[in-house]
């Protein structure tokens, strides 16, 4: 069992994660909004790009803004319905982030280097989530929370590529266009990573707690018969 002192600090952790996502998804939907701005060459970029910038910012901005819906705990026990839509809504918005962000990809500042970086990160976001969705759907679902956690850890690799561009071109008072075709890697393979462990070390029985006793009819699927 894990120290009181210890637990506070998950919480606080859990607690500013979901806070810098939803403060990254505001910042996305604001972006819709924002005039663009000269001698920006990601906004002339953007400018002229057609579709998907707005789909992927719309997209991306709201599986962020789930994200702390369909972390909790308490709502998934609770309110399983909740949880379950929530999860919908989440995949439809991945969905579109995900294939506007392959799109966005291919043309990324940075070289072929950054866009491959923003291209598997598309194609796993869309790949890992699909899956998720699958183990849900056959009752799987200690394995679907895990799937879903890497997928939590890929739509999250907004918050982490701003956090690292700022920390990079601020305080280190690095170049921009190095640090950016460093974070297009490391803003999701750092949190693919430290999900990775945190999943390791947590508490043997938690990911499967809950998925016993019917699981499965919570979300409107029988299992399959053995």
């Amino acid at each position: 069992m894990r120290s009181l002192p210890c637990l506070s600090a998950m919480r606080l952790a859990q607690a500013l994660f979901c806070l810098a996502c939803l403060a990254t998804a505001a910042y996305a939907f604001a972006y819709l909004y924002l005039a663009v701005r000269g001698g920006d060459p990601f906004a002339a970029q953007f400018a002229v790009s057609g579709l998907d910038v707005p789909a992927h910012f719309f997209g991306a901005g709201l599986a962020l803004l789930l994200v702390p819906l369909q972390l909790s705990g308490t709502i998934r026990r609770r309110w399983p319905s909740l949880h379950r839509c929530g999860g919908w809504l989440s995949a439809v918005a991945i969905l579109v982030g995900g294939v506007s962000g392959l799109s966005l990809a291919q043309n990324a500042q940075g070289g072929w280097t950054a866009r491959l970086g923003f291209t598997l990160l598309s194609l796993l976001w869309l790949g890992i989530t699909a899956n998720g969705i699958r183990l849900a759907v056959a009752g799987q679902l200690a394995r679907h929370r895990q799937w879903m956690a890497y997928s939590m850890a890929l739509t999250s690799a907004a918050v982490t590529l701003r956090v690292l561009l700022a920390l990079g071109t601020g305080p280190l008072q690095l170049p921009f266009m190095p640090v950016y075709i460093t974070v297009s890697w490391t803003s999701w393979l750092l949190n693919m990573a430290v999900c990775a462990w945190l999943l390791r070390t947590r508490a043997p029985g938690a990911l499967t707690a809950g998925a016993r006793g019917g699981a499965g009819s919570r979300w409107g699927f029988r299992r399959p018969a053995a």
